[in-house]
């Protein structure tokens, strides 16, 4: 736990990455009034202003550029120091910020907190959901401590962790026309209607990739709607109002029960899965267990590999 002398530059740290007094209240489940107060006691110690407000946005002044860079040295060092004492005496225990891409969210979730709240029960992940677009950029600013994605980042402050592949599929009802190919290209599904995952999705931007590679550009497939939502999207396949592009492992259990029909892609198509943490950022050791946890359980998955 951060001291009250921390509170200060807490409170300015939380402003300078929101750019916003409101924002960085909801975060810290302040009031506004308490945030703008903390600033102004913070701005009287050093007898200057650190915050420019003006247009509904929050700029850094030069003093507050060197108070910023200070802030997140000093809370660093004071969470690392309480970290590694508590690493001696006490069982890991805390909170980790977790951010999770739907089809993650939904289909290895489950297994990963069982496995994990059994070893560490004092751990308690925040779990976030969102497309993998989403939580990379959340990484990035340090507003979430690990991402599980669908999704290779290439982002320079992200530190990725590729755990392995889950192929895609074309998924279509019994009965579709395609339903008993071997195999199907992107010329076999082009004219049909199409079911779209929303922009930011890696789904998205994998099958965008595998109609353009093939000649047809994605702005002339015939969507006929975008969802955010996986469980939707296969209840809309099996309705027959378009196919779809999942991955195996969110479609396994429908393939099964006969509620769907998977097919592969010609060339194949595969998705990367990614354990993301913040690369320039003082890790917790609670952050780090179960990154590596993480880790660890989707390699065990069953995942391909690349060879």
């Amino acid at each position: 736990m951060a001291t009250m002398a921390d509170r200060r530059l807490q409170v300015f740290l939380a402003v300078a990455k929101h750019r916003s007094f409101t924002r960085a209240a909801e975060a810290l489940y302040m009031t506004q009034p308490a945030v703008t107060f903390q600033i102004k006691q913070l701005e009287e110690h050093f007898n200057t202003r650190l915050l420019d407000r003006g247009y509904g946005k929050v700029t850094m002044t030069p003093a507050g550029e060197i108070v910023l860079d200070y802030a997140e040295r000093i809370l660093g060092m004071s969470a690392e120091m309480e970290d590694q004492v508590a690493g001696l005496t006490q069982e890991p225990n805390g909170v980790v910020s977790v951010g999770l891409s739907p089809t993650i969210a939904s289909y290895w979730l489950p297994s990963l907190l069982d496995g994990f709240k059994r070893q560490y029960p004092k751990v308690v992940p925040r779990v976030f959901v969102g497309n993998s677009e989403w939580v990379e950029r959340r990484v990035a600013d340090k507003e979430l401590d690990v991402g599980l994605v669908e999704i290779e980042s290439l982002d320079a402050g992200i530190e990725c962790r590729e755990v392995g592949r889950d192929e895609l599929f074309a998924i279509v009802p019994p009965g579709h026309v395609l339903a008993r190919h071997v195999r199907v290209r992107a010329d076999d599904l082009v004219s049909l209607p199409f079911i779209d995952r929303d922009p930011g999705a890696a789904i998205r931007e994998a099958a965008e990739r595998f109609f353009r590679e093939a000649g047809f550009p994605p702005e002339n497939l015939d969507v006929t709607a975008e969802l955010s939502s996986l469980s939707t999207i296969k209840h809309l396949v099996q309705q027959g109002v378009g196919f779809a592009i999942a991955a195996r492992a969110s479609i396994d259990k429908d393939i099964q029960s006969g509620r769907l029909v998977a097919l592969p892609l010609e060339p194949q198509l595969y998705e990367t899965i990614s354990v993301l943490l913040p690369k320039d950022k003082f890790r917790s050791r609670v952050v780090t267990i179960f990154a590596d946890f993480a880790t660890e359980h989707l390699k065990a998955k069953g995942l391909q590999r690349d060879a």
